[in-house]
């Protein structure tokens, strides 16, 4: 690589740009507040609030990849759910193996086990990540309608191969013995899995945005989204960097994969292909591309589906739908659309 340095073009911003750009952040608390005056009471309200901000951090895991994929590498990959669910195969086995460490009364092996199969997964799906793109993907860039086509072939191989390893069965996932059960606040009964899933979805997100805003890597990704054909020009391998963030996208669908399994603590081989479906709205609500977006959109998502699952369960059914379309009509590129130099 070339040791010239790319310089971002700093511009001063109007003050009214800046309120819009900020606006979208707000809907998160005005939709909790909704919640609170629909719902009525504090302790259901809180309750239901974490459960959806634990889903909105999880599908954000998962969307996350997806969304820089597509910003930088301009791939549709209709494929990323099988990363998705080959990740929580493999957190069930690793779990499996450790059921010593996960049935101990002691946080620590608990918490232990649980990292285990973090990294296992991450690393069985970035390698397949790398496989992938190789063979899949990098004959069909800017083709999207091959990539649709590749890509979901991909993921409908990836599904026959796991009927293959792990058989076509239902299997149910336990969560290690310190993040089962409850912790009471008042009146309301928080599950501790989803505060964990809180926590390592919020780190997530700060962590991403560190490297994105404040590291070479992350700049040469923002450049490279903004304009690849400039950042190939200062000497830099944009396709080495494109094979880098498409791995790290399988991985995080991994993290995701395992993250979800022990949400709903049974997985199938259908599942990210289930799953898809929230993900790609979150994605299209947050901007294609864009990391900030992707994760309002999923704690969007999240809240609303919660909030109206307990409200009126039948219209839970179309709510992420109606709040893409609201969205979509508002700002039709998302929240936060990353703008690409012509």
């Amino acid at each position: 690589m070339s040791d010239t340095t790319i310089k971002p073009r700093i511009e001063k911003v109007p003050v009214t740009e800046q309120l819009m750009h900020k606006l979208p952040v707000m809907l998160v608390p005005v939709l909790a507040l909704a919640g609170l005056l629909a719902i009525g009471n504090p302790s259901t309200w809180l309750t239901l609030t974490v459960a959806g901000l634990a889903m909105g951090m999880m599908i954000f895991i998962m969307a996350s990849g997806l969304t820089v994929v597509f910003g930088l590498m301009d791939v549709i990959n209709f494929g990323h759910g099988a990363f998705v669910t080959v990740g929580a195969f493999v957190g069930f086995t690793v779990l499996a193996w450790l059921a010593g460490w996960t049935a101990s009364p002691s946080v620590l092996l608990n918490l232990s086990a649980l990292l285990v199969a973090i990294l296992a997964a991450m690393l069985i799906t970035g390698g397949l990540g790398y496989a992938f793109e190789r063979v899949i993907v990098k004959p069909v860039y800017g083709e999207h309608l091959k990539q649709i086509l590749v890509t979901m072939g991909g993921l409908i191989v990836a599904q026959q191969m796991i009927h293959v390893v792990w058989g076509p069965d239902e299997m149910h996932l336990s969560r290690p013995e310190a993040l089962q059960g409850s912790i009471v606040l008042g009146d309301a009964a928080i599950e501790k899995y989803r505060l964990v899933a809180v926590a390592i979805g919020l780190a997530l997100f700060l962590a991403m945005r560190h490297i994105l805003k404040n590291t070479k890597i992350g700049l040469l990704v923002r450049a490279g989204v903004e304009n690849g054909e400039m950042v190939e020009s200062l000497g830099y391998r944009i396709r080495r960097l494109f094979l880098i963030v498409f791995m790290t996208g399988s991985a995080l669908a991994g993290l995701g994969g395992v993250m979800w399994g022990l949400y709903q603590e049974t997985i199938t081989a259908h599942m990210g292909s289930e799953i898809m479906v929230l993900v790609f709205i979150v994605v299209i609500i947050g901007g294609l591309g864009s990391v900030e977006g992707c994760f309002i959109g999923a704690l969007l998502v999240g809240l609303l589906a919660n909030y109206t699952a307990f409200l009126a369960p039948k219209v839970a059914l179309i709510s992420t739908i109606a709040l893409m379309v609201a969205v979509l009509m508002w700002r039709p590129q998302g929240l936060y659309p990353v703008v690409k130099a012509k």
